[in-house]
């Protein structure tokens, strides 16, 4: 397939790229793509990248679990174990902020975070580009597009671990702005490149999920490129299960595809160790930023 290059850093604008680390797309091609980083402002993103037309293709995988919700290795258990447990968390989160109620999901997949917050007397509504996923979702409202959501505000618009697949993140950034109440918090979940655990499984770390990430963001270009988009930040709060379960896709990496029980305590142990260290510096292996207009 075809690739297309990224001319300029969607944070401060700069044109000037250095290779940064050559990582290989694990999920479905097997091919190496190249992270490079911006000059300026040190921005990482995946370049070149597959034109917006190919996207799709990347994602299509039995391996890519948020897409299915089909356990068929031993890491899908994991994810599904951990996204239970986080279900009841994430709403937690987003529940003092739903002021009239209303909720949108960005980025929705088979539509459990919505479910739950249904369960919950929420008015719930999500986007999902991949019609597979949206297709699983169960009885919830999903639009493939923003441009296709209902003409309503929304208290609480959540992005988990999607900015990182958005090409146009300033167009999507102004829609969601556009969508949001007074007063209402846009949560942005991402993984941190400058946590513990990427810098220690390097072109392993599983976070980099090339070329479905096209955005690799720490918190100094999370903060410009919000500042950047008129957003505050108003809290930023870590997902400390996220340094196990990517340590654990790390070490599986590293292995050639198979996780042994030696490399799954050194996974554990890794992301024990990545928490531990982000408990001095906030650089956790994924953040949840909470922001507003």
């Amino acid at each position: 397939m075809l690739l297309e290059p990224v001319a300029q850093c969607p944070v401060c604008k700069g044109k000037s790229f250095q290779r940064f680390l050559d990582c290989k797309d694990y999920t479905t091609s097997g091919a190496l793509f190249h992270v490079e980083q911006c000059t300026n402002c040190s921005m990482l993103l995946t370049n070149p990248r597959p034109r917006v037309e190919d996207a799709p293709s990347y994602y299509q995988s039995t391996t890519y679990i948020s897409h299915t919700s089909i356990a068929i290795s031993f890491m899908d258990y994991i994810y599904l174990i951990v996204r239970t447990l986080t279900l009841r968390w994430k709403y937690s989160l987003v529940k003092p902020y739903l002021k009239h109620n209303q909720l949108l999901d960005v980025g929705s997949g088979t539509g459990h975070f919505l479910s739950h917050c249904k369960a919950q007397g929420v008015n719930t509504y999500g986007v999902e580009p991949s019609a597979a996923a949206n297709a699983k979702a169960q009885k919830i409202p999903i639009s493939n597009s923003i441009d296709n959501l209902p003409e309503i505000k929304y208290d609480v618009i959540t992005l988990w671990q999607v900015l990182e697949h958005i090409y146009d993140l300033e167009i999507t950034i102004e829609k969601l702005k556009a969508r949001l109440n007074e007063n209402g918090i846009i949560f942005i979940a991402v993984p941190n490149w400058q946590a513990l655990d990427s810098i220690h499984y390097k072109e392993k770390w599983a976070a980099y999920d090339v070329p479905r990430h096209v955005w690799h963001f720490s918190k100094d270009t999370m903060t410009t490129l919000l500042h950047n988009s008129g957003l505050s930040i108003k809290k930023i709060v870590p997902m400390k299960l996220d340094a196990y379960y990517v340590s654990l896709l790390s070490e599986k990496n590293s292995a050639g595809g198979k996780l042994s029980l030696s490399s799954a305590i050194k996974g554990i142990m890794m992301g024990y160790r990545s928490n531990v260290n982000a408990a001095q510096n906030m650089n956790y292996s994924s953040l949840i930023y909470l922001v507003q207009k």
